[in-house]
């Protein structure tokens, strides 16, 4: 047997590679991103691609390595290479991902390091760190310093976090699901039904409630809704709104629908995924006023802090509240159930075991400070409403003034049908490639949408995208 164990031990070995072997990687690597970083990214958006990718399957898992720079080559041509292109500054569409370099820095540390932050037992200055990010945004968000909440993997597990807690808290038992309603308008985001559903509230009453012109929810229909819900014995449970409504970004009168839901008694809380981090801009300082009156506030810095995907936060007043629907123990863990001088993470939320995805923010702002986000986020405000000007001036009809970054535009044609045209010119940028735009339907209409948060988008990419619009609308 010790023969057996010594001959596996030489192959397992191979699980550590020597600074020699490291080094070669690593070199590899930073020359991959640093080619990614100064040139790809910066021109191609979209690229058509027939075989979308496939060639990934022809480089199978087998028993040994491969050399790194096959491994690159595939990368590059099967994953980096077809279709959307987040990372480059053209990125108009859906809402842009984020991607700054430190980023990077902060997941290569917290990957080879592998701290679980997790638990204080076994991390306390991980978990002091992730608590000091989430203190530091409910400050920013107008919390009470008692404020809590959990750094999650983007704005679905945090919205499906504070549905659960919300339930718990109000005492919603199964025998109640069916009477509980929920208020929302159609405009919010997609993952809060999904959440809803998860959470086991599929048989909850949605009540969605008229918008204005602008799409924001209008407060009075709010408080006669739950009024008349309130008469006939049922249970007003939970009221969402947008601070920031990805088809349009959008910010619901959030000061007013608090009033109401304190009044009424009903959790309030604010889906911020996309446009919560404005609240540092210079330029939106009054935009969010009634933030403070929310029960809890879901918000992503893998988008207004333009961090790389896979970091969102949830943000909570109540942090026993959080704590008592997540909590749970296990003998097996009966050594980390010493006194905790912070509140742990696998406490406030459904991941016990997580990447220390706080390392990556906390590096970020660490190394570059406030300054360039804040910088960052006014100037995408200030280009999107240069684009709201700018394109009308081509003759493009517009939605709402935006009231972050987002707006949503089309060409009237005076002989094709305008759905259809506008649908041409969307597939007329993407086979261009430069840019990326996204479009939506609203009450019929189809819309392009013009997104910006991208932290490489610039004044010469929103001109460049101006050009191609004023050039194809006329071919298409």
């Amino acid at each position: 047997m010790l023969d057996k164990i010594r001959k596996l031990e030489e192959v397992s070995k191979q699980l550590e590679p020597l600074s020699g072997n490291r080094n070669h990687w690593n070199k590899a690597v930073q020359r991959y991103a640093d080619t990614f970083l100064d040139d790809f990214n910066q021109h191609t958006t979209f690229v058509m691609s027939e075989d979308m990718g496939k060639g990934i399957l022809d480089f199978p898992i087998e028993e040994d390595g491969k050399p790194i720079e096959d491994i690159l080559q595939c990368l590059e041509e099967n994953v980096d290479t077809p279709n959307l292109n987040p990372a480059s500054g053209g990125h108009f569409g859906y809402i842009p991902g984020g991607g700054v370099f430190t980023t990077a820095l902060g997941d290569y540390l917290a990957a080879v390091t592998n701290r679980y932050a997790g638990i204080f037992f076994a991390c306390p200055g991980g978990v002091r760190m992730e608590n000091m990010l989430l203190r530091w945004m409910n400050k920013m968000v107008n919390y009470p310093v008692t404020a809590l909440g959990n750094l999650t993997s983007g704005g679905s597990m945090a919205n499906l976090s504070a549905i659960t807690t919300a339930r718990d808290t109000k005492g919603i038992r199964a025998k109640d699901i069916d009477k509980c309603v929920i208020y929302m308008t159609e405009q919010l985001h997609h993952c809060v039904q999904k959440s809803l559903r998860i959470a086991g509230m599929r048989e909850s009453i949605i009540r969605y409630i008229p918008m204005d012109e602008c799409y924001k929810m209008k407060p009075a229909l709010l408080s006669k809704q739950i009024a008349e819900d309130q008469s006939k014995g049922l249970l007003p449970f939970m009221v969402f709104a947008s601070a920031g409504t990805t088809n349009t970004g959008t910010i619901d009168p959030l000061e007013a629908i608090g009033k109401i839901a304190k009044e009424k008694d009903v959790w309030f809380h604010i889906d911020a995924a996309y446009g919560g981090f404005f609240m540092l801009s210079d330029t939106l300082k009054n935009a969010f006023k009634g933030t403070e009156l929310s029960d809890s506030m879901a918000i992503d810095p893998h988008k207004g802090l333009f961090l790389s995907y896979g970091i969102g936060a949830l943000l909570i007043k109540n942090t026993q509240a959080l704590f008592e629907t997540h909590h749970y123990t296990a003998n097996y863990m009966q050594d980390a159930f010493a006194l905790e001088e912070d509140p742990s993470p696998a406490d406030l939320s459904p991941e016990l075991t997580r990447h220390f995805r706080g390392l990556r923010m906390w590096i970020s702002l660490q190394l570059l400070g406030v300054s360039p986000f804040r910088a960052a986020l006014d100037e995408k405000v200030l280009l999107a409403r240069y684009f709201y000007a700018e394109i009308q001036k081509l003759g493009f009809e517009v939605g709402p003034a935006p009231d972050l970054s987002i707006v949503i535009f089309r060409y009237v044609p005076k002989s094709r049908d305008a759905n259809v045209f506008n649908q041409d010119i969307v597939e007329s940028i993407m086979q261009d490639g430069r840019i990326f735009v996204s479009s939506t339907t609203i009450d019929g209409v189809y819309w392009i949408r013009f997104a910006v948060l991208s932290f490489r988008t610039h004044l010469e990419q929103v001109q460049l995208a101006m050009e191609l619009l004023k050039g194809i609308v006329f071919k298409v």
